[in-house]
């Protein structure tokens, strides 16, 4: 993975009110961590963070930043998550992890799909995606954006594990190789079909209760008290 170049601003307002001014000033509170360096609290510029995030081509990015100021130089980061505000389409606050270039990194990646599956070309099947990433481990540059699975040769009724998964050259796929990640399931019949709604209205049909016949003969046991 090629890393791209990002700027930042140390950040001394660390408090909420803090955050907000930051904000207001058209940066993102952000904050930059890892075993080599204490944590440290910067900003970003929101709108070369925007254009950051809708160039890549995957949700992995791999930074080159440089802090203003700062003697260290430029360092390497992963976008380690992105907070995003619930209503409005801005960036609330961003987590760098802080890595180096000879050093092995553990993280998910996506997962995708090429091709059509023959079950589903000639056999009228449905490609399911059961699993939508991967954990891998490789050194920051070795790492890919995503991984693409070639899955043309899927019957119905076949089913790909991790551990029939070709990683790319540098890079470790992890995880019990027994987890499916792509399977091609069987077409639906019609008799399946006519049943399904079948089965939903029985379940919707309203229970029939019985009264008891201690209370039907209640009133009556009432009345020959009366006489």
């Amino acid at each position: 993975m090629k890393s791209v170049a990002l700027k930042a601003h140390p950040r001394t307002l660390s408090r909420r009110k803090g955050a907000k001014a930051v904000r207001a000033n058209g940066r993102i509170p952000a904050v930059i961590y890892g075993k080599h360096n204490p944590p440290q609290n910067i900003e970003i510029d929101a709108e070369q963070f925007d254009e950051l995030v809708h160039a890549a081509h995957s949700e992995v990015i791999l930074v080159d930043l440089a802090v203003e100021g700062d003697s260290r130089g430029t360092r390497l980061a992963l976008v380690q998550d992105v907070q995003h505000h619930p209503l409005l389409d801005t960036t609330l606050h961003i987590d760098l992890h802080e890595v180096k270039a000879d050093e092995l990194v553990t993280l998910e990646v996506p997962v995708e799909a090429v091709g059509t599956p023959d079950g589903v070309k000639n056999g009228g099947g449905t490609l399911e995606h059961v699993r939508f990433k991967l954990k891998v481990r490789a050194l920051p540059g070795n790492l890919p954006e995503q991984i693409n699975v070639d899955v043309s040769a899927l019957k119905v009724g076949q089913t790909l594990h991790i551990g029939e998964i070709t990683a790319p050259e540098g890079v470790e796929i992890r995880g019990d190789k027994k987890i499916p990640v792509f399977a091609v399931a069987a077409p639906v019949t019609e008799a399946e079909e006519a049943a399904a709604p079948a089965v939903g209205a029985e379940a919707k049909q309203p229970e029939m209760i019985k009264e008891k016949k201690a209370d039907d003969a209640a009133p009556a046991k009432a009345a020959e008290k009366k006489k």
